[in-house]
């Protein structure tokens, strides 16, 4: 005999008629004599083939011997309902068929040729398993419930999925053991009950073909491919984030398909904003709304013809439009239909997702035939809305949390290295507040911790800014006085003179210097006196209006003033910024992952940033001051890179500006505490105030005796006060030197005394930029651990 299973499993399966020839055996003596001679005509036949009752495993018997099995079986397969019942006989666990029903037959030659008929969610690692709990069930007698719903998925004859459950009856199964068979007690089914999916474990205990399987399984077979679809729309918008999965639309429009039987349909979305009475588009892979057509968001009304907008926002209920070209023309190319028209569609259901008559979206299902979809079969789609309102409520509750997620990240500064300690504190609040007392927020307070601080400054920025208002003002009189000339030339008006006088005035003022109140007291000017005198020669003369429609266009809205050189400036400062401060961020977060701490940063005319660093921000890690001398050496190659970006901008720049660099290195442990007015970390204590005003005051500071500036551009400034911070520092430089970082000019300057802070020193390193950006390198915290050890 040939054995056709290849596979290791516990039962040797045999094909047997045994058990229902069995049944026949009993009814051969019936006093019925119609059955008695059914009963010996089965018998009969089956009498020359012995291995149709002593079991088989050689599957060409099943081919050879088919004329005879189907009269054995005629009795469970009635030709009544063979053209109704979805029937197999088949073996267990196999998705081999040996006898089955015509509607099953049908069926199957729908699915098309190549199909293969395999029972969904059973996989080949637990068949085993399954094998071993039915052998616990009909042999040791230990009744174990592993029954899960199996499923045969099936194509029909227009490629839509059809889901058909199966229903086993195993009366015409029987199981006896080999010599490899063990005895199991309570004790080796706790174990294995323990250990389901520890296979090894169920082959000791169940050794393979250590039982013996005869007989067949007859499965009945229902459509359910509504549940299954219903489930499936549920299981779909249940699970998190489904929306910006790659193949979430083409799985969504698949069961939509079969729950509605149709293979051309398709599915949309278009969400709405109650507060401006529009429908927007929802964002995510392959989802599209139909009604909008493209478009971001459209008023309602603009979408809608009365009827269905009645529908829709009034009723909140389904509107079905089965003939889309004949809407189309009675309502002389209206919407809904002219866009539903113009995408080719036939037919469609528009479905309000409301919760509580409160409008939520529209849901969009369309077909390019005509009566495809109508008001008969979108009650269909009663069953499923209940989800996907239940799905929307939650995407928007989602989406709001994520909102908030994102104003706190973007608009206060409780850093990810500290949220633990915010966590704590707000568990600690809600417990205290559930059991009945009145909490109190405690302040977030960090001792012991390094401080480290840096600055890229851009250099002379007050007065290169006052450059640009004064050039602007100066723009701004010139045409002012230009039109004024006019006035006079043309009415001879003196008091256009006057006017002028005043403005020729002002120009005198700002030509050499800018004081502080020049810049508002010229806007005073223009706004109460010059406005008015110009609206009043609009009307008055058609040449004078264009000249000064031209000077208007010039005036920027948000400032009501000449805006060129302050644009200019204003967009060179945001653009080196923004530059600088994303190459900050991307390097921290290498240095978050080193070790965890504090970090906040700053834009002002540059970019500034703080770090704390000590164990009590690093919650569950173990301090050591290496790593405090590693992120010292990360932030001083960070700056020269920070450095280079901006050299690699300023010729891009409106305004060429230059910046100059600044470190403060700071060797005492101080304490941090959390302002909550402030919404910001600051130093704790009158003694640790010192670091605070060093950090404000030394980018102002001299070189003693000297009116020379600290800060330059093209340098490096690296303050300190201690001896030990110089040698560590000097060692930096001279690592980072040897890397390509600075040149051989370095020297150590004494600072002129700061208002209540005397003996601070610096290093002052000269920058090596590198004229190619893409040349640049970096090194890894492995380069810089190396250099610290050694």
């Amino acid at each position: 005999m040939e054995n056709n299973y290849t596979s290791e499993a516990p039962l040797i399966q045999l094909v047997s008629f045994n058990k229902l020839l069995e049944h026949y055996d009993g009814q051969l003596h019936s006093k019925d004599a119609s059955l008695a001679s059914r009963a010996k005509h089965v018998l009969d036949a089956q009498a020359p083939y012995p291995e149709l009752r002593d079991g088989f495993d050689d599957l060409g018997i099943l081919e050879k011997r088919k004329d005879v099995i189907q009269t054995i079986l005629a009795d469970t397969f009635s030709s009544v309902l063979t053209e109704n019942e979805i029937k197999t006989a088949s073996i267990p666990f196999e998705n081999l068929v040996f006898n089955s029903s015509k509607r099953f037959q049908k069926i199957l030659a729908e699915a098309g040729e190549g199909f293969e008929l395999e029972i969904r969610n059973l996989p080949e690692n637990l068949q085993y398993i399954m094998q071993c709990t039915v052998i616990l069930g009909f042999y040791y007698g230990f009744k174990i419930d592993f029954k899960r719903p199996l499923f045969y998925d099936i194509p029909d004859a227009n490629g839509v999925m059809r889901h058909y459950r199966i229903l086993y009856n195993a009366d015409f199964m029987e199981i006896s053991p080999t010599d490899k068979a063990k005895d199991l007690d309570e004790e080796d089914l706790d174990e294995l009950l323990q250990n389901f999916d520890d296979l090894q474990l169920w082959k000791e205990k169940i050794p393979p073909n250590s039982f013996i399987s005869k007989g067949f399984v007859i499965s009945n077979m229902f459509d359910v491919t509504a549940e299954h679809s219903i489930s499936e729309i549920k299981t779909t918008l249940i699970g998190n984030n489904k929306r910006g999965s790659e193949n979430f639309m083409d799985d969504f429009q698949d069961t939509f398909r079969s729950l509605f039987n149709l293979k051309n349909i398709s599915v949309g979305f278009a969400g709405y904003d109650s507060n401006t009475n529009r429908f927007l588009k929802i964002h995510g892979k392959g989802i599209e709304s139909f009604i909008l057509k493209g478009k971001e968001v459209e008023y309602c009304d603009a979408m809608l013809c009365d009827y269905s907008y009645g529908k829709l926002l009034r009723e909140t209920t389904y509107y079905a439009i089965s003939n889309v070209p004949r809407y189309y023309e009675k309502s002389g190319g209206g919407q809904p239909y002219k866009n539903l028209h113009e995408q080719g569609i036939k037919s469609a259901i528009l479905a309000p997702i409301a919760d509580n008559g409160k409008l939520l979206g529209v849901l969009e299902l369309v077909s390019s035939n005509v009566n495809e979809l109508n008001s008969i079969n979108a009650n269909k789609l009663i069953d499923v809305m209940p989800f996907i309102v239940s799905s929307v409520l939650r995407s928007i509750e989602e989406e709001q949390n994520l909102i908030d997620a994102i104003i706190q990240h973007e608009c206060t500064t409780v850093h990810s290295s500290v949220y633990w300690k915010f966590q704590e504190e707000a568990k600690r609040f809600m417990t205290q507040e559930l059991i009945g007392e009145e909490p109190a927020f405690n302040e977030i307070v960090f001792k012991d911790v390094f401080p480290l601080y840096g600055q890229i400054d851009i250099k002379d920025s007050s007065k290169q800014r006052n450059i640009a208002i004064q050039r602007d003002l100066m723009i701004q009189l010139s045409e002012i006085n230009g039109v004024l000339q006019m006035a006079w030339s043309k009415f001879k008006l003196p008091i256009y003179e006057e006017l002028m006088f005043r403005v020729n005035n002002l120009l005198d003022e700002i030509k050499d210097t800018l004081y502080t109140n020049s810049e508002q007291s010229i806007f005073d000017f223009v706004q109460e006196e010059i406005n008015p005198v110009f609206h009043h020669l609009k009307r008055e003369d058609e040449v004078i209006k264009a000249f000064i429609a031209q000077y208007e266009k010039q005036i920027d809205k948000t400032t009501e003033s000449y805006y060129d050189h302050r644009r200019n400036y204003d967009e060179s400062v945001m653009e080196i910024n923004m530059k600088l401060a994303a190459h900050l961020d991307k390097k921290q977060q290498a240095a978050q992952e080193m070790f965890p701490h504090y970090f906040e940063r700053y834009k002002t005319d540059g970019i500034e940033h703080n770090m704390y660093i000590g164990s009590a921000i690093a919650n569950d890690r173990d301090f050591n001051e290496l790593y405090l001398n590693n992120l010292r050496l990360w932030q001083l190659q960070v700056m020269v890179e920070m450095e280079n970006t901006h050299y690699a901008l300023k010729p891009k720049l409106p305004v060429a500006l230059d910046v100059a660099s600044l470190l403060l290195v700071y060797s005492t442990p101080l304490a941090i505490r959390f302002r909550m007015d402030e919404k910001k970390f600051d130093v704790d204590g009158t003694y640790n105030a010192r670091y605070e005003v060093i950090k404000k005051r030394i980018d102002k500071s001299f070189i003693k005796g000297t009116n020379e500036r600290l800060t330059q551009k093209g340098k490096l400034a690296i303050v300190y006060s201690q001896k030990k911070d110089e040698k560590e520092y000097l060692r930096y430089v001279k690592f980072l030197k040897s890397k390509g970082y600075f040149t051989n000019k370095i020297e150590i300057v004494e600072l002129e005394g700061l208002q209540g802070v005397t003996g601070l020193k610096a290093i002052r390193a000269e920058i090596l930029y590198k004229a190619d950006e893409k040349s640049e390198k970096t090194y890894t915290y492995d380069d810089l651990m190396q250099e610290l050890k050694s």
